[in-house]
């Protein structure tokens, strides 16, 4: 009965005779929080619709003038809005753990569910979900508003610019990217409010960190520290996925760009666990 109860009043499912809710109670439970709360819904709407918006207008601003060189990478052009978008994924996923400690939920989460690296991973899982499936309509439609508005303002094939398909080859790689770019977002900030245990921080911190890099690169004049910065800094890093010419002069290349960004995400992740399993609620 004791367990029954605090796992009912976590949106767990009860336990059976074996004692507290598997993997799948846990992923249960946090299915039901996220879904129940109105700033989830409204969160995952901003994401598609701020990064649309954005992309929308940066294409729609910009122009290739016949009889004039036009170094723009058009798939990136048309992914502007994962910039701006990735502030609201960052803010969702710091509320999916700062929102349980700010009410003293987490007490009744992790009663239910004593296995505290469990709750993380279910938590990481459902989160990653929400955002994949927002990430890929957003992209869907960064894409198609670049399709519809970069040909008419001069970005056609006759001049030697890509067509917006994902029949091609490093555009499917840009979008794809774009996608797992905002889901290692989500993760880096989980792991970031679960070592604070402060929404307002933990998103200050992520936020710094996601913009203040390309800040200090810009401002710092020594190009090999500046290529340094570029490297290390999870936006600048993550976000070379997106680029799909010019690769050479890039500071790090698209794939392990990403990767920097899954290792500033897995460290988080890391650091949120172990504090979440050692010290007191």
């Amino acid at each position: 009965m004791s367990r029954t109860l605090p796992a009912r009043r976590a949106g767990l499912p009860a336990a059976g005779p074996g004692g507290w809710p598997g993997p799948r109670g846990a992923l249960h439970a946090e299915w039901t929080k996220l879904r129940t709360v109105p700033e989830t819904t409204w969160l995952l709407i901003a994401t598609v619709v701020l990064t649309v918006a954005v992309s929308t207008a940066a294409a729609a601003a910009t122009r290739c003038s016949p009889g004039t060189a036009c170094p723009v990478d058009v798939p990136k052009l048309s992914l502007t809005g994962i910039e701006f978008g990735q502030a609201v994924v960052a803010v969702l996923a710091v509320l999916a753990i700062g929102s349980e400690y700010s009410s003293g939920m987490i007490r009744t989460t992790l009663t239910a569910m004593p296995r505290r690296l469990r709750v993380l991973a279910a938590k990481a899982a459902v989160l990653t979900g929400l955002v994949l499936a927002a990430g890929t309509v957003a992209v869907a439609g960064c894409l198609l508003a670049g399709r519809l508005i970069l040909p008419g303002h001069g970005f056609t094939a006759a001049r030697g610019f890509p067509v917006l398909s994902l029949a091609n080859g490093p555009v499917l790689r840009a979008a794809a990217g774009s996608v797992l770019y905002l889901a290692l977002i989500a993760l880096l900030s989980l792991g970031a409010c679960a070592v604070l245990r402060d929404s307002a921080i933990a998103v200050g911190v992520v936020l710094g960190l996601l913009y203040l890099f390309p800040i200090i690169a810009a401002v710092v004049s020594d190009p090999h520290w500046r290529r340094h910065l570029e490297q290390i800094g999870p936006m600048t890093a993550g976000l070379a996925i997106q680029a799909t010419t010019g690769l050479r002069s890039l500071p790090i290349s698209p794939w392990a760009g990403l990767g920097v960004l899954a290792a500033w995400a897995a460290g988080a992740l890391l650091a949120g666990g172990l504090l979440l399993r050692f010290r007191d609620a």
